[in-house]
């Protein structure tokens, strides 16, 4: 058994859909469980519409929801020999989220709650004419509502699955019908509490619902389908020659997700990570190019060179010196101590004999904190700057890798390097100006021609 997960670009509108049933089918005999965002912007568009119901702009709500079902409708219609059942079904979903609307508009109140049971129409109306979808073209499907099995707390927004429960709930609900040759289609990022009050899972919860099911069913693979080749080299639109990654471990890929990578959130795939099932990142147009499978089974093997690159900016360093510091105990508990009570999060941290440099968000509360370290130490800022990491599995063990980087950056000085922090990331610190320079340099270095030619191949197990 297998899950494919087709995110909201790839479920987009009447051609996109019938893309994604053309993988559907030819996967069926895999026993494959279909998850599925919402069509396109339809999150958005209901996010918008509960703010304006609760801002006393209910015409203006009314509005956004009869757009959505408008384009749901005619995605329908250009889809289906008869869509008239769905299209009814359609209206009646309709109806339901312009009952939750006018309540909100009339007592001026929106509650996580409230707001989850609006949302949560996007990934029902993907569903429910997905299904119908497939089940014209005479394959046999169950349309399973996702609240059945993806049992969640009470958070609603950010609710966290329970997951032995889910895996009795799906042992009970959804492995019957795979079991017995039906393609499961059902929702993601959508849950329900253990009163059957509606939830949605957050950020990435479309990911995570794929990666929970995946686990529950002991899936071979969770397929993550999006408009991408998977996870590339390089962010493209600094580097123009980056291409997909074969394979990254999940630690690899956490990292690279940490730099601001465009890459699948590591706690999102977590299960799938437990329980030993690789995850795949696929291009919904291009089933047969190239993709990046995220392999658990590589956490302990040594890659010995890099991955990819990423970057994050703008930056802020500080530089804070205090020749009190020279071997002196608790120093250092003391100064981040100032940074833990001003709620000022720290990234990279370098340190010499009287002095420690480190990156925080831009927007860190500089004044304030020079204000509690005064007397303590003095702190230099520097503003503008960017992060740029080489991750990969092994690095510290890749002989002259460092040795190379720097050569490859030359004339441009990285103003902090941070390298054994672990076994995975290199990290410079640049002008925030030199990023897209020094992306390329150290693309070219590890990825060019003359870098392919002499790497030994990867292997995903």
């Amino acid at each position: 058994m297998i899950v494919m997960k087709f995110g909201g670009s790839s479920v987009a509108n009447a051609l996109r859909m019938h893309n994604a049933a053309d993988l559907v089918e030819n996967a069926k005999h895999a026993q494959p469980c279909v998850v599925l965002s919402a069509m396109g912007k339809t999150t958005d568009a209901l996010f918008a519409a509960a703010q304006d119901a609760v801002s006393a702009v209910l015409e203006a709500a009314l509005g956004r929801v009869e757009a959505v079902f408008a384009m749901a409708t005619t995605t329908t219609t250009e889809l289906l020999r008869n869509p008239t059942p769905t299209v009814v079904a359609l209206h009646a979903m309709r109806t339901d989220v312009e009952t939750l609307l006018r309540g909100v508009a009339l007592l001026r109140e929106l509650t996580p709650r409230t707001r989850d049971a609006i949302v949560a129409h996007g990934e029902r109306i993907a569903t429910l004419v997905f299904a119908a979808l497939l089940a014209e073209r005479g394959l046999p499907v169950a349309h399973l509502d996702a609240r059945l099995v993806m049992r969640t707390d009470e958070t609603h927004g950010a609710a966290t699955p329970l997951r032995p429960i889910l895996r009795d709930l799906v042992q009970q609900h959804l492995l019957p019908q795979l079991r017995a040759g039906q393609i499961v289609v059902t929702q993601g990022y959508v849950g329900a509490t253990t009163t059957g009050a509606t939830t949605t899972l957050g950020r990435g919860g479309s990911d995570w619902s794929a990666a929970l099911l995946g686990e529950a069913i002991a899936a071979e693979e969770v397929q993550i389908w999006t408009d991408v080749e998977g996870v590339l080299t390089a962010d493209p639109r600094l580097v123009a020659d980056a291409r997909p990654i074969p394979v990254l471990s999940p630690a690899e890929a956490a990292e690279l997700a940490a730099f601001g990578a465009k890459v699948l959130h590591p706690a999102t795939i977590q299960p799938a990570v437990d329980a030993c099932i690789p995850v795949t990142v696929r291009h919904t147009l291009r089933p047969h190019g190239a993709f990046t499978t995220i392999d658990p089974r590589l956490r302990t093997r040594e890659r010995g060179g890099i991955a990819a690159l990423a970057c994050r900016g703008p930056v802020t360093v500080l530089t804070m010196t205090s020749t009190r510091m020279l071997a002196a105990s608790g120093y250092l508990a003391n100064l981040f101590a100032a940074f833990g009570q001003l709620g000022i999060c720290v990234d990279l941290v370098a340190t010499a004999e009287v002095s420690v440099t480190c990156t925080v968000e831009p927007e860190a509360p500089i004044e304030r904190l020079t204000k509690a370290l005064a007397g303590f130490a003095t702190i230099d800022v520097a503003e503008g700057r960017a992060i740029v990491a080489a991750v990969g599995e092994g690095l510290r063990r890749s002989p002259g890798l460092l040795a190379r980087a720097v050569t490859a950056l030359h004339p441009i000085n990285p103003e902090v390097v941070c390298f054994g922090g672990n076994d995975r990331n290199l990290s410079f610190v640049v002008r925030l100006a030199e990023v897209g320079s020094v992306m390329n340099r150290l693309h070219a270095e590890f990825f060019g021609q003359a870098a392919r030619a002499s790497a030994p191949v990867q292997e995903a197990s």
